[in-house]
């Protein structure tokens, strides 16, 4: 249907308002404006904004915050994006980038006054080459996509998120995403060799080379990673990797979880490195073990999932290796995949921990940290005193090779207090993170959710250098404004809410 804002759109064009009159305007006279504005470059059927149209996209996988943007653009051409881009650059109208929408961090929450610019119409697989190993892919392809392309090639595309079914490349690029698979095989930014989209200001851009290696600064490293700040991304090239001949998947239970933390350490010590490494707590394999009946310890404390790949030789060899390091630290039972399917019956619970942890609570926070892995009992104990603290049950489900955390802490968001003690306790997960020499992040960005623990992790210097990165991409700063980097005056007001010893001085403030 038209929309009737003629005369409004007119006078705008007419006559460019000064920032005065911008900040001046009300919402509904922005969305007057910036609708007039993209249907001279959109399609109707592309446009969105009416609020039961624009509501399925007022948040990310992080559905705690939520925000309905202005409007939504659904471009179908990379021209398109080009043109939306510019359009809003010339009107200062922020825009938020958006692939599959299963992020975690609440990046791709929309910004009030701004655009929703929605990939997900480019879903097309451009190339697949068998002979260089590599897959040109638009932006707005499934993870998984990838790999069922590749297969009949005898590849596919290794990093797999908990998402990949649904997850886009893209937004993948975006968050650096990884999976049960990266510790052997690596992030999202060891598999990607060039990275094609626009700037806010519309320019075409294009990041590393279908070589091994770019010249110039790695810029590729840059983007990837970027939380959609700095581009837009619309196509990407991945590496392919051969699927192994074999695989098996060792399942070991342990009593105690330093025990199962010290394995972790253990395997890695001894020169071993698995395709996956990860590991649930008992209150995660209960819940998985209910949910996909995959044979799980429930009397474990801990359950360690390692599987190695490779030839039958190479995988017979490293098999007996891990499992007489984990004897040796204190496995109280041991079960190897015989054959695909229960290779597979393994990692199904591993696989559907989220979905699971969705059955036993109304709502759940994943949060997102990687620490040292020689402290992984640590940090697992330290929470296990936070569920006391705050009076809400965590469990916990992690890339544990690489230290990646995910504690998935269990809540009601209908509960206005139970969503703030949440929220205290995903920042003291962060912060003690951090303090045990670890990061805020993993893989699944800062978003709006960790922007006060970024203060933790980084000075004001240190923010203020990342800011000149992102002013170096996007000089007005309209690109997914608001996330990633704190401001100076944020991390002065959280600052005023801490005192040294990692102690809250007034904990019954919400703290994002």
């Amino acid at each position: 249907m038209p929309y009737s804002v003629a005369s409004t759109w007119t006078h705008t064009m007419n006559a460019p308002l000064s920032k005065q009159q911008h900040d001046a305007l009300t919402r509904s006279e922005r969305q007057s404006r910036v609708v007039g504005a993209l249907s001279a470059v959109l399609p109707a059927h592309a446009l969105l904004w009416h609020s039961e149209d624009t509501t399925p996209y007022e948040c990310d996988g992080l559905t705690a915050y939520r925000e309905r943007p202005l409007v939504v653009a659904l471009p179908e051409t990379y021209a398109e994006v080009q043109a939306v881009l510019k359009t809003c650059h010339a009107l200062d109208v922020p825009v938020v980038a958006r692939g599959a929408g299963t992020g975690l961090s609440g990046g791709a929450m929309p910004h009030k006054l701004g655009v929703t610019l929605s990939l997900a119409k480019f879903n097309k697989i451009l190339k697949i080459d068998p002979a260089s190993r590599t897959a040109v892919v638009q932006g707005g392809v499934r993870n998984l996509a990838i790999s069922d392309a590749a297969a009949p090639h005898g590849l596919y595309y290794a990093p797999d998120p908990s998402s990949q079914i649904a997850c886009t490349i893209g937004g993948n690029v975006a968050e650096n995403s990884g999976g049960v698979h990266c510790l052997k095989y690596g992030l999202t930014v060891h598999n990607v060799l060039k990275v094609k989209g626009f700037t806010m200001e519309g320019d075409e851009v294009e990041f590393g080379s279908d070589a091994l290696d770019a010249s110039g600064y790695d810029l590729l490293s840059i983007i990837i990673g970027s939380e959609g700040m700095l581009a837009v991304t619309t196509e990407v090239t991945v590496k392919l990797v051969p699927k192994p001949q074999l695989a098996r998947c060792i399942m070991a239970s342990f009593d105690d979880l330093r025990k199962a933390g010290d394995a972790v350490a253990g395997v890695i010590a001894a020169g071993i490195i698995p395709a996956g490494l990860e590991m649930m707590d008992k209150p995660m394999t209960a819940a998985v073990e209910d949910f996909v009946h995959a044979g799980y310890d429930l009397s474990a404390a801990a359950i360690l999932l390692c599987e190695s790949d490779g030839t039958p030789e190479e995988v017979e060899e490293e098999i007996g290796r891990m499992s007489a390091v984990l004897q040796r630290y204190g496995a109280t039972a041991i079960a190897v995949s015989q054959n695909e399917a229960e290779r597979l019956r393994f990692w199904s619970g591993r696989k559907n921990a989220f979905p699971a942890s969705g059955r036993i609570s109304p709502d759940y926070m994943c949060m997102d940290s990687t620490i040292p892995r020689k402290r992984l009992a640590d940090i697992l104990l330290a929470i296990a005193d936070m569920e006391i603290k705050y009076g809400l049950r965590c469990a916990n489900v992690f890339h544990a090779g690489d230290g990646n955390l995910h504690p998935l802490i269990l809540f009601d968001a209908n509960d206005a207090d139970q969503l703030h003690r949440c929220e205290l306790f995903g920042a003291d997960i962060l912060e003690t993170s951090v303090a045990m020499g670890g990061t805020v992040t993993g893989e699944h960005g800062v978003g709006v959710e960790k922007l006060n623990s970024m203060c933790v992790q980084f000075s004001a210097a240190e923010n203020e250098q990342m800011f000149g990165v992102k002013r170096a991409f996007d000089a007005k700063g309209l690109l997914n404004p608001g996330k990633v980097i704190p401001t100076l005056n944020r991390c002065a007001e959280y600052g005023k809410m801490l005192v040294r010893g990692g102690k809250i001085s007034h904990p019954d403030l919400p703290r994002f």
